[in-house]
């Protein structure tokens, strides 16, 4: 009889001590129920291969002006900073909050001054988060909202997420409450995007919503492939099938570009099993969590800048399998539903290998008939329905590993709305 195959030493780490009190939540606050409308995982700065970042930089006495789509709506919002791999306290000389004119432009109308317990500035602690106080200003589902902060001081390597496929705007000195884009003149090319500093966006209204789906993952779930500023993501298309059918559950991207299941990745965020409690049970009223995970675990390269490169020895499915059972254990802790998603095929990509494909076939067939899983979506057989062990020509951008925005619709499209509810 063979030995048993080791354990990741993280599969302790993602279990939380017990379940959170609901009137100590943090999305309750005073009368008002707080929904997630948006979040975007924070990762350490790095310097990434494929794109120019801010992140090991910083910023020196310059605004910063972001852009999110929200799937929540409310009468009023307010926003989550993070610090989290800030070695030094971080100073917000100001910051602001409106509905996007298209660009860098807000909607002259709608824009607010945001305050932190009542000041019009805050410094967040090194490995600290700041929440805004609330304002007032009515947002509905879909709409684009413009985040501005503006940093008089130097700021040091900033937290912040890689990948947004979303453009960011850079002005010299202080343009946080000015409306019109014009001294919004920098933004980095290829516009890949990243967010900095921005954790979250909350809103909250008179009507209670129901509960969140927060989608967790890796690039394929963070959207490389889909269009700049076109919001066609899976979760994106996701959300807009959910408010088609009435059923609108905000849904959460808790995607990484890179990132693995069991181990850290230099240029993939902390491993999946080290975030899960904060990327995704931390989050205001979630009630289900899809995961699509495991994929950078399994591939082997040699290319570094490919954020798989793996000098250990290769994973093992039961590695992966134990993985994904410890996700499950600490979703079913908090009370929260969670449904599994079997990991597309990657043959013609550089990482593949026959050793590989068959691990990701014994995941896949643990995911999809074990019944560990409250429920199964099958994206695998989405992106390849003929069964020929690749993604379909025309769904992918032409590696053979991430789907463009036709593979992203096919995967939105295969998920049973139903079993993503409790």
């Amino acid at each position: 009889m063979s030995s048993p195959e080791p354990r990741p030493s993280l599969l302790t780490h993602v279990v939380p001590a017990a379940p959170p009190d609901p009137e100590a939540a943090p999305w309750v606050f005073g009368s008002a129920l707080w929904h997630g409308a948006w979040t975007t995982p924070v990762m350490r700065p790095s310097a990434a291969p494929w794109f120019e970042t801010w992140a090991e930089q910083g910023f020196t006495n310059q605004s910063l002006r972001q852009n999110v789509r929200l799937h929540a709506g409310g009468t009023q919002v307010r926003i989550r900073l993070s610090n989290a791999y800030g070695h030094t306290p971080l100073h917000l000389t100001g910051a602001s909050i409106g509905h996007t004119a298209g660009a860098a432009a807000v909607q002259p109308n709608t824009m607010r001054t945001l305050r932190f317990a009542g000041s019009s500035s805050t410094t967040i602690p090194a490995n600290g988060r700041a929440v805004s106080d609330p304002v007032t200003l009515p947002t509905e589902p879909l709409d684009d909202l413009t985040i501005t902060l503006y940093f008089k001081g130097a700021t040091g390597p900033a937290t912040y997420h890689q990948l947004s496929m979303t453009t960011a705007y850079r002005a010299e000195g202080d343009h946080h409450r000015e409306p019109a884009a014009t001294a919004y003149t920098d933004t980095v090319q290829p516009a890949y995007g990243s967010w900095y500093y921005l954790e979250g966006v909350e809103t909250t209204g008179p009507h209670p919503l129901p509960h969140a789906v927060v989608t967790f993952g890796d690039s394929i779930t963070d959207g490389f492939g889909a269009t700049i500023d076109g919001h066609d993501r899976y979760p994106d298309l996701l959300a807009e099938r959910l408010l088609s059918a009435a059923r609108p559950h905000p849904v959460l991207n808790a995607g990484i570009g890179s990132n693995k299941l069991l181990t850290d990745a230099p240029l993939g965020g902390d491993a999946g099993l080290a975030r899960f409690t904060r990327d995704v049970l931390d989050q205001p009223r979630v009630g289900t969590v899809l995961v699509l995970i495991g994929i950078n675990d399994i591939q082997q390269s040699d290319d570094p800048a490919s954020g798989t490169a793996n000098p250990t020895p290769p994973v093992t499915a039961r590695q992966l399998i134990d993985g994904h059972r410890a996700l499950i254990r600490a979703a079913h802790t908090r009370g929260v539903r969670i449904v599994g998603a079997t990991l597309p095929p990657y043959r013609g990509a550089a990482g593949w290998t026959p050793a590989g494909e068959a691990i990701r076939g014994r995941v896949n067939q643990w995911i999809s008939t074990s019944g560990a899983y409250d429920a199964v979506v099958d994206f695998a057989r989405a992106l390849d329905p003929d069964g020929t062990g690749r993604i379909r020509e025309g769904l992918h951008i032409g590696d053979h590993l991430h789907p463009n925005p036709a593979g992203y619709r096919a995967m939105a499209d295969a998920i049973d709305l139903a079993v993503l509810e409790q």
